[in-house]
């Protein structure tokens, strides 16, 4: 169960103090499984220690306009291959299928298509396995590292990180393959208000346990928000 998936999970979600707090756990985390090379892991801990330096209402902004409020950076994996159509939550069922079918229950308001929410399920699966999935969704993570990188944020590391984990780069201008998405100002806020009129809520990562690396497995346990009853079986509606 690779402990790094779950690092860029959170490292995804939503800044909060405590994400802040677990920075020296995170980077341990990444060095004791060396799933990444020196040079991708160096350009995380240089995100993770920005994260924790920075003050936390300017973290929280600064995510906001990133993954929030930019429709082109949506953290919801198949809003880049199939927008609002029907054929999204088809998707989305068929992977929720797939989730259901390895023994990974969601139990919370997460979308199946939410990349932490992804990444976690790939935690629990086979190095080979998880590859193989991850390596599906390149096209994606690889336009969206592209797109950060013009925006020169360090949250690229994260997508460059996760296209080298999935194996070998594809060719250049991946994103050819993708529908066209404007690059939205962030400011602009009447755009952003139509743009999500439609748009689902959206939460953080969920469960976050591990075994590989015990003390970041105990850290990313903590971090677990807490759910209600409520949540479990939410998604359920996707099937109607």
């Amino acid at each position: 169960m690779p402990v790094t998936y779950k690092v860029l999970s959170a490292l995804l979600s939503y800044p909060e103090r405590a994400l802040q707090e677990a920075a020296p756990e995170l980077i341990a985390a990444l060095g004791c499984e060396e799933l990444l090379s020196v040079l991708h892991r160096d350009a995380l801990v240089r995100l993770i220690s920005e994260i924790a330096d920075a003050d936390l209402l300017d973290a929280q902004a600064h995510y906001v306009d990133l993954f929030d409020r930019t429709r082109s950076l949506s953290l919801h994996l198949f809003e880049h291959v199939h927008g609002e159509s029907r054929d999204r939550g088809q998707a989305m069922v068929s992977l929720l299928e797939r989730y259901r079918a390895a023994g990974f229950d969601t139990a919370a308001n997460e979308l199946p298509d939410y990349l932490p929410l992804f990444l976690e399920f790939l935690s629990f699966q086979e190095a080979q396995e998880a590859r193989e999935m991850l390596a599906e969704t390149v096209p994606i993570l690889q336009a969206i590292a592209e797109r950060l990188e013009g925006r020169k944020s360090g949250y690229a590391a994260i997508f460059d990180a996760l296209v080298a984990l999935a194996g070998p780069r594809l060719e250049a201008n991946t994103a050819r393959g993708l529908p066209e998405m404007a690059i939205e100002n962030p400011n602009d806020l009447t755009a952003i208000a139509r743009a999500w009129e439609d748009a689902e809520v959206r939460f953080g990562p969920g469960d976050a346990q591990g075994n590989a690396c015990p003390r970041a497995a105990e850290m990313l346990a903590k971090m677990e928000p807490r759910r209600s009853p409520a949540d479990a079986g939410s998604l359920e509606r996707l099937e109607s």
